[in-house]
């Protein structure tokens, strides 16, 4: 795999036709991916728990919900916390690189050490998003489940992360897309009752 084949920084939206229930109508970024495999979090899986009870340090500086998400089924007791750090764009464009304590992803989107301490960060920071667990994915295996037709792969836009309404994000990302992907926004949770 190319670097220029590398999926990282995209959205995979799952297609109706996938059957695993821990990826019913998410929204995956992919964080990672080359010949080793791919690493993502779902990004409309809250959860009930708020920031404040796992990550106290942070909570002021999480959107909107101030919850915990379930970034997928793998490590659910690791946390990552992604945030969009404004102006930093992609490399030519830009020569910041973010502050201390961020690495980039993809554009302006960015894992956070959150072994960091939040008021370093808290300046630079757009907003923060504290996931529990990844998906994950070992060599091959995610282009098999491309070929299978599991998942749409779309372009992310910064806001993505921090979704106020991560609950209605997987009829958004469709919206915005060209064509027939842009239909399927309207497909009911249950097909049978149509």
């Amino acid at each position: 795999m190319t670097e220029a084949s590398s999926l990282t920084g995209r959205l995979l939206v799952a297609t109706p036709a996938l059957s695993d229930p821990n990826f019913d109508r998410s929204v995956v970024l992919l964080l990672d991916h080359d010949r080793e495999g791919a690493l993502g979090v779902v990004l409309n899986r809250p959860t009930p728990v708020g920031v404040s009870e796992v990550l106290e340090p942070w909570a002021a500086l999480a959107g909107e919900p101030g919850v915990v998400f379930q970034g997928g089924p793998v490590a659910l007791d690791a946390a990552l916390a992604l945030a969009v750090v404004p102006g930093s764009g992609t490399p030519p464009d830009s020569v910041r690189v973010g502050p201390l304590g961020w690495r980039r992803v993809h554009g302006s989107i960015g894992l956070v050490d959150l072994e960091a301490p939040p008021e370093v960060l808290a300046a630079e920071l757009g907003s923060l998003r504290i996931f529990a667990g990844y998906a994950g994915w070992g060599p091959e295996q995610l282009e098999r489940e491309l070929e299978e037709g599991a998942w749409y792969v779309v372009d992310s836009e910064p806001g993505d992360v921090s979704a106020p309404e991560p609950e209605r994000l997987w009829r958004a990302v469709l919206r915005r897309q060209r064509g027939s992907l842009a239909l399927l926004a309207t497909y009911p949770d249950d097909p049978s009752l149509n």
